[in-house]
């Protein structure tokens, strides 16, 4: 499968991971979307949307956090038990994970919701990643992007709203419904940064179904782990990145040219000097490095703008 995969960071330039990266492991086609054999997957695709009715935020809400609390519980019990059989081939995934959900908290470099544990990860710094991203090409002309609902992307499904562009954007887990539209049509001024959470999303959005016609031009994922090489990510263990991707397939909304998009931190583009101002980054470039026994890279030297110099 062949993927044009771009990396958005939060403080250094952008970077282009190789034209034929594999970002999204499970991806291979044909695929067969069979949601009635799995009860994690199990769902009805709803899209009559009821204008009649109230939306109850505090009760969405409620059973937002219940269900949130019940995944996180499962995916704990999930990791302990592949962690500790070492035959397990996704061993290795809750290892990396559990080491970056660890080295956030303790460099408290991570943002709420928190812990950030079996969550995508807010990280500082989120949201001037969303504004980076706002400046490529490629979401300037993107006219539909499909964002996953996850706290740190929070600011690119604003930029995308507030950027006159058609937001796709998934149920949290999929689990209340599928796929929901948004536009900034749709929105008064007021409403569309309360659109752009999860009960914003249930209660602003137009679902859509399987049989929807639909070009989605851009996507834009979370990751825990990102391998700035080769493009391979780790989301939080659930699989949704890749299910979603794959209906988006079965539906002929994107293609092997649909760039897909996550954010992270890129060493080799991280000045000395930029790195000298972010006492935060300097302590996890340093445990890290105490971890692995290897020197992390530092990117090319540069001159500062005056705005960007901090007082002593």
């Amino acid at each position: 499968m062949e993927l044009h995969v771009l990396r958005i960071f939060s403080a250094f330039p952008f970077t282009s991971i190789p034209k034929h990266s594999r970002i999204l492991s499970k991806s291979h086609f044909p695929i067969s979307l069979n949601f009635s054999d799995s009860p994690q997957f199990s769902f009805k695709v709803d899209c009559q949307k009821r204008n009649d009715v109230v939306f109850d935020d505090a009760a969405y809400e409620a059973e937002r956090h219940r269900l949130d609390a019940e995944a996180h519980k499962a995916m704990a019990e999930t990791s302990e038990r592949e962690t500790q059989d070492q035959e397990d081939p996704k061993a290795w995934k809750w290892v990396i994970r559990k080491r970056i959900w660890d080295l956030m908290e303790a460099q408290n470099i991570a943002q709420f919701p928190r812990p950030v544990h079996h969550r995508i990860p807010n990280f500082l710094g989120a949201s001037v990643a969303a504004n980076k991203l706002s400046e490529l090409e490629e979401f300037k002309g993107a006219k539909c992007v499909k964002v996953n609902p996850d706290t740190p992307q929070k600011q690119v499904r604003f930029l995308t709203l507030d950027g006159g562009k058609k937001l796709l954007t998934p149920q949290p887990r999929l689990r209340t419904g599928f796929f929901s539209v948004l536009e900034s049509s749709m929105l008064s001024p007021g409403t569309i940064k309360e659109a752009c959470t999860s009960a914003g999303v249930a209660k602003y959005g137009r679902p859509i179904g399987l049989d929807e016609k639909i070009q989605v031009d851009l996507i834009v994922i979370g990751s825990v782990a990102v391998d700035p090489r080769t493009g391979a990510r780790l989301g939080k263990g659930e699989g949704f990145a890749e299910l979603e991707y794959g209906m988006l397939r079965y539906m002929g909304a994107i293609d092997d040219s649909t760039p897909v998009v996550t954010s992270g931190i890129y060493w080799e583009k991280l000045s000395p000097e930029k790195l000298s101002q972010i006492r935060i980054l300097r302590q996890l470039k340093s445990k890290i490095e105490q971890e692995t026994g290897q020197k992390l890279p530092t990117g090319p030297s540069e001159k500062l703008p005056p705005t960007a110099q901090r007082r002593r």
